[in-house]
Protein backbone atom coordinates (compact mmCIF):
# COMPACT_ATOMS: atom_id res chain seq x y z
CA UNK A 1 0.00 0.00 0.00
CA UNK A 2 2.86 2.28 0.39
CA UNK A 3 4.22 1.52 -2.71
CA UNK A 4 1.17 2.04 -4.59
CA UNK A 5 0.54 5.55 -3.01
CA UNK A 6 4.20 6.93 -3.30
CA UNK A 7 4.23 5.72 -6.96
CA UNK A 8 1.02 7.74 -7.51
CA UNK A 9 2.56 10.61 -5.70
CA UNK A 10 5.28 10.60 -8.00
CA UNK A 11 3.47 10.16 -11.07
CA UNK A 12 1.75 13.19 -9.90
CA UNK A 13 4.80 15.14 -9.21
CA UNK A 14 6.38 14.86 -12.50
CA UNK A 15 3.27 15.46 -14.24
CA UNK A 16 3.25 18.60 -12.99
CA UNK A 17 6.75 19.35 -13.06
CA UNK A 18 6.44 18.15 -16.87
CA UNK A 19 3.77 21.28 -17.04
CA UNK A 20 6.02 23.87 -15.50
CA UNK A 21 8.87 23.04 -17.91
CA UNK A 22 6.09 23.61 -21.28
CA UNK A 23 5.29 26.83 -19.80
CA UNK A 24 9.25 27.59 -19.04
CA UNK A 25 9.89 27.02 -22.71
CA UNK A 26 6.56 28.76 -23.98
CA UNK A 27 6.94 31.48 -21.91
CA UNK A 28 10.53 32.26 -24.07
CA UNK A 29 8.61 32.13 -27.09
CA UNK A 30 9.26 28.45 -28.43
CA UNK A 31 6.64 26.05 -29.78
CA UNK A 32 6.27 23.04 -28.16
CA UNK A 33 4.38 20.16 -28.61
CA UNK A 34 4.28 16.75 -27.30
CA UNK A 35 6.79 14.27 -29.02
CA UNK A 36 4.49 11.12 -30.32
CA UNK A 37 7.48 9.27 -31.82
CA UNK A 38 10.00 6.92 -30.65
CA UNK A 39 13.58 4.79 -31.08
CA UNK A 40 13.61 1.40 -32.35
CA UNK A 41 17.21 0.41 -31.22
CA UNK A 42 17.04 -3.34 -32.40
CA UNK A 43 16.01 -2.06 -36.10
CA UNK A 44 17.66 1.00 -36.31
CA UNK A 45 14.64 3.55 -37.42
CA UNK A 46 12.22 6.18 -36.06
CA UNK A 47 9.02 4.59 -35.01
CA UNK A 48 5.27 6.10 -33.66
CA UNK A 49 5.17 5.85 -29.86
CA UNK A 50 2.78 3.28 -28.67
CA UNK A 51 -0.29 4.21 -26.75
CA UNK A 52 -0.34 3.13 -23.07
CA UNK A 53 -3.96 1.92 -22.07
CA UNK A 54 -4.65 2.32 -18.06
CA UNK A 55 -7.26 -0.08 -17.01
CA UNK A 56 -8.14 1.25 -14.08
CA UNK A 57 -9.25 5.00 -15.11
CA UNK A 58 -10.20 3.75 -18.82
CA UNK A 59 -8.11 5.86 -20.83
CA UNK A 60 -5.79 5.50 -23.75
CA UNK A 61 -2.72 7.61 -22.98
CA UNK A 62 -1.15 9.44 -25.98
CA UNK A 63 1.99 11.38 -26.00
CA UNK A 64 4.24 8.59 -24.60
CA UNK A 65 7.24 9.36 -27.16
CA UNK A 66 10.94 10.15 -26.30
CA UNK A 67 11.97 12.65 -25.57
CA UNK A 68 8.78 14.27 -23.92
CA UNK A 69 9.07 17.37 -26.13
CA UNK A 70 10.08 18.88 -29.22
CA UNK A 71 10.70 22.42 -29.18
CA UNK A 72 10.86 24.67 -32.28
CA UNK A 73 12.36 28.28 -31.97
CA UNK A 74 12.62 30.57 -35.25
CA UNK A 75 16.10 31.95 -35.52
CA UNK A 76 14.23 34.35 -38.76
CA UNK A 77 11.92 34.05 -41.45
CA UNK A 78 13.82 30.99 -42.99
CA UNK A 79 15.92 29.55 -40.25
CA UNK A 80 14.78 27.75 -37.10
CA UNK A 81 16.38 25.38 -34.58
CA UNK A 82 14.93 21.71 -33.44
CA UNK A 83 15.34 20.11 -30.71
CA UNK A 84 14.28 17.82 -27.96
CA UNK A 85 13.09 18.26 -24.20
CA UNK A 86 12.99 15.52 -21.73
CA UNK A 87 11.57 16.21 -17.91
CA UNK A 88 13.36 13.75 -15.41
CA UNK A 89 12.71 15.10 -12.00
CA UNK A 90 15.60 13.80 -10.69
CA UNK A 91 17.76 14.22 -13.77
CA UNK A 92 18.62 10.87 -14.26
CA UNK A 93 18.18 8.63 -17.59
CA UNK A 94 18.33 5.38 -18.11
CA UNK A 95 20.57 3.52 -20.32
CA UNK A 96 17.83 2.69 -23.19
CA UNK A 97 16.94 6.15 -22.77
CA UNK A 98 21.05 7.57 -23.37
CA UNK A 99 20.94 5.37 -26.93
CA UNK A 100 18.10 6.73 -27.83
CA UNK A 101 19.21 10.09 -27.28
CA UNK A 102 22.85 9.42 -28.78
CA UNK A 103 20.81 8.22 -31.81
CA UNK A 104 18.45 11.45 -32.35
CA UNK A 105 22.17 13.59 -32.61
CA UNK A 106 23.33 10.78 -34.68
CA UNK A 107 20.61 10.60 -37.30
CA UNK A 108 20.06 14.44 -37.18
CA UNK A 109 16.63 14.93 -35.93
CA UNK A 110 17.38 17.08 -33.23
CA UNK A 111 20.39 19.68 -32.82
CA UNK A 112 20.08 19.25 -29.57
CA UNK A 113 18.91 17.28 -26.56
CA UNK A 114 18.01 18.77 -23.54
CA UNK A 115 17.15 17.23 -20.08
CA UNK A 116 15.19 19.61 -17.67
CA UNK A 117 15.31 18.69 -14.03
CA UNK A 118 14.82 20.17 -11.13
CA UNK A 119 17.21 22.74 -10.12
CA UNK A 120 18.82 23.69 -6.20
CA UNK A 121 16.66 26.33 -5.37
CA UNK A 122 13.12 25.59 -5.15
CA UNK A 123 11.07 26.28 -8.66
CA UNK A 124 14.00 26.34 -10.85
CA UNK A 125 14.47 24.82 -13.75
CA UNK A 126 18.00 23.51 -15.06
CA UNK A 127 18.72 22.49 -18.04
CA UNK A 128 21.61 19.53 -19.54
CA UNK A 129 22.66 19.43 -22.92
CA UNK A 130 22.90 15.48 -23.29
CA UNK A 131 25.77 16.12 -26.09
CA UNK A 132 27.82 17.71 -23.58
CA UNK A 133 27.01 15.85 -20.64
CA UNK A 134 28.80 12.81 -18.96
CA UNK A 135 26.36 10.60 -20.60
CA UNK A 136 27.56 11.10 -23.88
CA UNK A 137 30.96 10.78 -23.39
CA UNK A 138 30.12 7.66 -21.32
CA UNK A 139 28.80 6.22 -24.13
CA UNK A 140 31.61 6.96 -26.30
CA UNK A 141 29.90 10.09 -28.31
CA UNK A 142 30.89 9.97 -32.02
CA UNK A 143 29.06 12.22 -33.39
Amino acid sequence: KKNIKSGKLSRAAGSRFESKVRKYWEDKGFIIDKWSNNVDLENDKLIPAKRKYNPFKKVLAIGTGFPDFIAIQFIDKERYDVFGVEVKVNGLLSKEEKEKCKWYLKNNIFSKILVATKGKNRGEIEHINFAESKWARDLGNDN
